[in-house]
């Protein structure tokens, strides 16, 4: 496969070249009077469309390019809708399913693993804090594992959307050279939103911990701390591309975290309601679908009680062992599906700012017509 600038495949070492072409934030180009776009003949067969000839005067534009976008992966190459974006992340976890599902188990396997242990060295001993120390025990394993996902994932989903597949031992080999990189980036990301609002409450819990403080003061504490949540989230959006670009561009963690802020700006809404919102409660409703019957499961077993249904603090092992394999399950079927939302949502802005599809199309080994891809040329104006 050759190697495109900005999107190198996951096996080259090419650095990326920004400088041939317009930066994410650069204004779109004015072009002059043109004919209506007419494909070549024959190409529309090609693609499984009709081939219709020159389209009237006045036709949208957009709507010709959607019906014969070509669609050599999961998505088409073109300006992806909401709907678009999601079927194409389910549709790469159902095609490409032994290697996203092999590779998301292994890591639910382990972090599960490593929260059990956790739950184990502190169940019971710290009351009402168990459940906030065992996440504060595990997030180190958390951060690491999901980086991990994260890499070996990009490079499948990359590999789907120019119709090519990736084995686990080729996603390792070509995410593997910049996994500790990613690892960094990860850690950096979760300092900037979670430090931020944990900056925002460090008064609130310095003023209880003494046990004098008078209601209407901590309650205006506690205002000051969600006060620094909308920061916290408007970072983690900010910056939710960073990975992407890391791993496809051989971005290093600065040159990422720049490049997804140059993407997000102008899109920091569309983009916080895909990859914070919208996909991750398709994923909770997921979980929880898997996990409450494993539940109650362990209730007919006499592993729990219902009124301590929800009482993790003080659950029988044999209560963990079913949420820790209802966990794995969920986990295996939903960080595929995240993943490639975050890298089919990184795609879809690059194509609309920078005509990106014209690169993969040629990644993908698809004729070149007309001096352009789908009738355009390359003074196509970027599409927001």
């Amino acid at each position: 496969m050759t190697d495109t600038p900005g999107w190198a495949s996951p096996s080259s070492s090419e650095p990326p070249r920004d400088g041939t072409r317009p930066p994410a934030d650069a204004p779109a180009a004015v072009p002059g009077p043109s004919a209506p776009p007419q494909p070549a003949p024959g190409w529309g067969a090609r693609y499984g469309q009709p081939n219709q000839g020159p389209q009237p005067p006045g036709r949208d534009p957009y709507g010709w390019e959607a019906a014969h976008s070509p669609r050599p992966g999961v998505i088409p190459l073109r300006p992806l809708s909401i709907g678009e974006l999601l079927d194409g992340a389910v549709t790469t976890v159902r095609r490409h399913w032994r290697t996203a599902l092999t590779l998301s188990l292994g890591v639910a396997v382990l972090d599960q693993a490593g929260r059990f242990v956790a739950q184990l060295l502190v169940k019971g001993r710290t009351g009402a804090s168990t459940q906030l120390l065992t996440l504060l025990v595990t997030m180190p394993l958390t951060l690491l594992l999901d980086a991990l996902a994260v890499a070996l994932l990009t490079i499948v989903v990359s590999r789907a959307v120019i119709g090519r597949s990736a084995t686990a031992g080729e996603a390792w080999r070509d995410a593997r050279p910049r996994l500790l990189q990613l690892l960094g980036l990860t850690v950096l990301t979760t300092l900037m939103s979670a430090g931020v609002v944990l900056l925002g409450f460090t008064p609130l819990f310095g003023y209880t911990a003494g046990g004098t403080g008078t209601p209407g003061t901590a309650g205006l504490l506690f205002l000051v701390g969600v006060l620094t949540v909308p920061v916290g989230v408007w970072l983690l959006v900010r910056y939710s591309l960073a990975a992407p670009a890391l791993m496809l561009e051989k971005q290093g963690v600065v040159a990422a975290l720049s490049r997804s802020r140059r993407l997000v700006r102008g899109s920091w809404w569309r983009v916080f309601g895909i990859v914070l919102v919208l996909s991750r409660i398709i994923a909770a409703v997921v979980s929880a679908t898997l996990v409450i019957p494993f539940r109650f499961i362990g209730l007919v077993l006499g592993f729990g009680t219902l009124d301590r249904l929800n009482d993790t603090g003080h659950e029988s092992i044999g209560m963990m062992v079913l949420t820790s394999v209802a966990g794995i399950i969920a986990s295996a079927l939903t960080t595929p599906f995240l993943a490639a939302v975050g890298v089919l949502v990184y795609i879809d802005q690059r194509i609309r700012r920078e005509a990106l599809d014209i690169e993969l199309a040629r990644a993908a080994g698809l004729p070149e017509q007309g001096g352009g891809w789908n009738g355009r040329t390359d003074q196509t104006p970027a599409r927001h």
